[in-house]
């Protein structure tokens, strides 16, 4: 389990079978755990419309691979505070 505080001073938590979800589901991450950790630290966020508990963090990467430029993590922020997923992005520059 890693704990990450973000700019909000949210302590969040991804665990052990979260992470092996987004590999399982997104291999292109495998190695990129601490690029997921610091999306979360620095990234802006975007709270969803339908679900106001639940925010993306978006992060920009030069080094991920088949041309992503960003990382994306889904973060559940209620009583717990947990990443639900996480998943590589490409955006125009």
């Amino acid at each position: 389990m890693w704990k990450v505080i973000d700019k909000w001073k949210n302590e969040i938590i991804l665990t052990a079978e979260r992470w092996k979800h987004i590999t399982d589901h997104h291999w292109e991450l495998a190695d990129h755990l601490d690029d997921v950790l610091k999306t979360i630290r620095l990234g802006k966020r975007q709270q969803e419309k339908m679900n106001l508990q639940k925010f993306k963090y978006f992060y920009p990467f030069e080094e991920l691979p088949h041309n992503y430029t960003h990382i994306v993590v889904v973060v559940k922020l209620a009583i717990k505070k947990f990443v639900i997923t996480a998943y590589p992005i490409a955006k125009k520059r």
